[in-house]
Formats: structure tokens, sequence, C-alpha cells
């Protein structure tokens, strides 16, 4: 959820108790003086977590005055993160309502980011400054758009701006250290998170970014210090997350299995996710289904024959970012990150019903001219990011879940499967934070069973697309770079380029877990770590089953 404060009245807005909207004392307001109370009174639900209640509250807002943009902009931000094409839309009325409000257009924008929209989002960024040039949280959230525009050469002075105009601001100095550490100077960025903490700014979350600076070979002082941290009565659960995950890794770098285990389960608790397996189980079910060998028969000559897509899928952690750093080394290749808009898509027709019901009949919507223009815009998309690539790199990882609509709409796109040790797979997975889309990621139980969906949906689409998927297996990869990385730049239909074997040393950010790793040549240390921990993730390995080949 986003929190940023609305721009008139909400910072006199105090956190406690929320009383329930006395309607009858609304009544005898005036509307405007009525819908001014009711969304302070959302507002302040809204930061309370009540997010339902404050949704309520701002529809009978809009019931009555059907464009208020401050009532728009609350919805916005109450959508943002869970339901993102909803946020667009309210963003978008708030904006139209009272353009020249900065914060409904770097709302607007933040909507746009969360979605990969990235050029559209940066205009309204850049239009919110025009309006008010010492908006730190529009030069911030510039800063980290450039950044994941792969431009985090334009995102260093934004910050260094910022931190002229605040030197205090939580955005600030965690910003500027995710810059730098994008592009790999690691040794300044963790000089700015040591500024933050010294400040007591943004602790947990500076902590957390800092022990990814490096790995630790003895004891750091910090670890102590994190450890006092956590027993800060105060502490959040989000700070408590990222605190645990903090201490994790430090004691995990350190050899102290035992110590850091301990400290990963005790940041999945504090998280309070819940993933419903068995929903998921019949959402694979269903895709199973719907895309069979006749079913895609049928749709010979959809899409666009484009080969500028390449698809890198996988479960996360299995070694997605290394086979994109290897393939964008090369200079026909452009690795545009984690984009969002195939799932977009997927959103916009209805595949993302959980059932085959469902799923059949938006499968009858996509017509042979709709699968033409839906491919067509993609390919825009993605050529704003590099229009001379005669590959374009899309690692999103769960894209492994949409390889039917790639089918349909990019017959000779490149699928790269990259696959990995199951129980390594799942403990790397396990030790890291990630959003709420990965809630799956919760217990080791649970991580284990939703590993043997992925499975069996891969199993699927290597029966129903023979031959299309190229498996990049990071034990193979690890064994013999060369002849592997070879393998993938002919499985992309480019001839080889050295400068492949030199990944480590390629110019562009990296905005994954891995942007430490993928900086160093490849190296043996992940494989089989899981048994380091082995006494520690017996409920993994059961869950796992037959995956798990100890």
């Amino acid at each position: 959820m986003n929190n940023r404060l609305p721009p008139a009245w909400s910072k006199h807005v105090k956190p406690g108790p929320i009383p329930k909207p006395n309607l009858s004392t609304a009544k005898s307001l005036s509307p405007g003086q009525a819908d001014e109370a009711l969304l302070k009174q959302a507002y302040a639900l809204q930061q309370a977590k009540r997010l339902n209640e404050a949704q309520d509250l701002c529809l009978r807002v809009l019931s009555r005055t059907p464009n208020h943009p401050l009532a728009l902009y609350i919805l916005g931000t109450i959508c943002l993160g869970y339901e993102d094409e909803a946020a667009l839309r309210y963003f978008a009325r708030a904006v139209d309502a009272e353009p020249k409000n900065p914060y409904y257009h770097l709302g607007l924008a933040s909507a746009y980011v969360k979605v990969s929209e990235y050029s559209p989002a940066i205009r309204h960024m850049q239009y919110a400054l025009e309006l008010q040039p010492g908006l730190i949280e529009a030069l911030c959230a510039l800063g980290d758009a450039y950044v994941d525009f792969d431009k985090p050469e334009m995102a260093l002075p934004l910050y260094e701006k910022a931190l002229k105009i605040n030197k205090d601001h939580p955005k600030v100095r965690i910003g500027l250290a995710r810059a730098l550490t994008s592009v790999g100077r690691m040794d300044e960025a963790a000089a700015y998170l040591h500024e933050a903490i010294d400040r007591r700014i943004a602790v947990p979350t500076a902590y957390n970014d800092l022990v990814q600076t490096q790995k630790f070979t003895e004891e750091p002082r910090e670890l102590k210090s994190i450890l006092g941290e956590l027993e800060n009565p105060k502490l959040d659960r989000d700070g408590a997350e990222k605190l645990h995950l903090a201490a994790g890794k430090v004691l995990n770098d350190l050899k102290r299995y035992k110590d850091a285990f301990e400290h990963f389960n005790s940041s999945k608790k504090a998280s309070g996710r819940n993933f419903d397996i068995g929903r998921y189980r019949l959402w694979v079910d269903s895709l199973i289904e719907t895309f069979t060998p006749e079913m895609l028969a049928a749709r010979t000559g959809f899409g666009n024959p484009s080969e500028v897509p390449v698809f890198v899928v996988g479960m996360p952690r299995s070694g997605t970012t290394l086979t994109e750093q290897i393939c964008a080394s090369h200079p026909d290749v452009h690795g545009a990150g984690e984009l969002m808009k195939l799932r977009r898509v997927a959103n916009a027709i209805g595949l993302r019903k959980s059932s085959a019901e469902d799923l059949s009949q938006a499968i009858a919507s996509i017509t042979r001219n709709l699968s033409g223009t839906l491919a067509e815009e993609h390919l825009t998309y993605l050529s704003e990011r590099a229009p001379a690539a005669r590959r374009i790199v899309d690692k999103m990882p769960h894209n492994f879940e949409l390889i039917g609509l790639i089918g349909l709409l990019f017959p000779n796109a490149r699928i790269i499967h990259c696959r990995r040790d199951a129980i390594d797979n799942c403990v790397s997975c396990f030790v890291l934070r990630f959003g709420e889309g990965h809630s799956y990621n919760s217990d080791l139980r649970t991580l284990g069973l939703y590993y043997r969906e992925y499975d069996r949906l891969m199993q699927h689409w290597n029966k129903v697309f023979p031959g299309l998927i190229f498996e990049n297996r990071y034990e193979t990869l690890v064994d013999d770079q060369e002849a592997q990385s070879r393998r993938l730049i002919d499985h992309l239909g480019l001839p080889w380029d050295g400068a492949c074997l030199r990944f480590f040393d390629r110019d562009g950010s990296v905005n994954t877990p891995s942007r430490w790793q993928v900086r160093q040549p490849i190296y043996r240390s992940s494989v089989k770590r899981w048994k380091n921990y082995e006494t520690e993730i017996q409920p993994l390995i059961e869950a796992l089953g037959d995956l798990a080949e100890t």
C-alpha cells in the first residue's frame, strides 16, 4: 500500500483509534464539508490498513461528487500494489479533475511503474517536478524509475539534488544507495546506508540493504546492532521481517547456519502472509485443461512472427538474472529486466481467472486479428527500451505461467527455462524477502508444494510446445560456463560473442536480489547449498517428494 500523504490536510491526521464516521453530523454539513470529513476518515482508515472501510467512504463521496479528485487519489493509493489497473484508472481520473496537482501526477506515475510502463511514468514524474521543482517524493520516484528503466546514471543526480534539499528524508539515502548498488558501486552504497542508520532513517530497510552489499567473512559490528534493533518494542512487522532477514544473511555468510535459519523462519512469521495452495493447484489444472495441442493447432498463424522477444522464465532464484546477464552481454541483445507487460495482457483478456471454463472463454476471445494487435503493441513496448536490438529479454520468472499466451502471440519467440536443484532453489527463495505476490514463500511446506505445481505446469508446456523451450540448468552452467553459454546464444539464433563469458563486466543496472552475485564470475558455492540447512528444512524436503533428489 502506498503511504504518500495527500497534499492538503493529511498531515493533520494523527494515528490512533479511529471512530466510526458520524453520518448524522455529516448530513448537517455542506456537501463540500461532508466530503472532506469523510475523506479525512478514509485516509486515517487507509493508514490503519482498514482498506475496505476506507474504500467504502471514498466511493460514498464519489456517489455524490463523481470526479472528486482527492477521493479518486485515495482510492488509487488503496489499490496500488493490489489492483494496479484499477489504481491507474483512479489516478488518471484524479489528474483529469485537477491537472495542476503534482501529487496526483506522482500517483499516476507510481501506478505506471507498477505495471512496467516506464515512459509515461517518467513523463508524469517530470511534470510533477515542473509543478513543484523541490518535491522530494518526485525526485526519488523519478530516480527509482530510471534505475528500473536501466538508466541508473540518470538517477544519481536526482538523489543528490534531493539530498541537498532534505538530508533526512527516508527515501533519499536508501534510494541513492539502491542506485549505486545497481551499477555495482557497492562501497559507496554502503556508506550512504551507514549514514541512514546513524541518522536513524528507515533503519530496518537500511540494514537489510546494507548486508546485501558484501559477503561477510568475519562477524561485523552491524550484527550486534541488528540484534539490538530486534529488541525494540516499537518495531513493526515490516521492520522485524527485514531485520531478521538481515541477521540471517550475515549469519549465513559466517556459516552459522542454525542461527541463520532461526532468523529466516522468524522473518516469515513476521510477514504474516498466507497462500492458498489448493486454489493455485486448481489454476494450474485449468491451464493444462485449456492449452491443449488441439486448441493450439487450431490457432496456427496467430500473433506476430517477430523473433525479437526472449522470455527467461522459471522459479525465482533459479538463475534467471544470471541467464539474462549472459545473453545481454551479447551486442545484439538487450536485457529489459522483469516486465509486467505480459501479465497485463493476460489480466486484460481474463487469463488470470481460475476455472477452465473461464479460461476457455478468454482464449475464444483471442481472434487472429486481436492476437496480431496485442503482439504488435507488445513489440512497440519492447522497442522503447532498445530500438536497434535484435533480441530483447524479459526475465519475469513467473511468465512460466503464461507460456501458452506467449505461444499464441509470438510463435517464434525464444523461451529459456531456468531450472535448478529443487531444494537449492526453494531454500534460496526462502531466505529472501519477496513481495506480496510471492506469498507461497511464507513457509517451507507451502513453498515445496508450490514448486511441485510449477514443475507440473512446465512439464505440460514442454509437451504442447515441443522443442520451443530451452532448458538452462544452473548446475550445467556452473560446470561448463562456456559450453552452456554458447548453447544459450545459439538458441537465440545469434553468432557467438566472447563478451558473454564476461557478463560480470557488463554495464547497466541489476535490480533483483541477485545484484551482488551477478557482478562476480560464476562460482560453485550455491550448488547443494541446502545441505547446510538439512536438519531445518525437512518440511520442504517432504513437500517436494520425488523432486527432492537428495
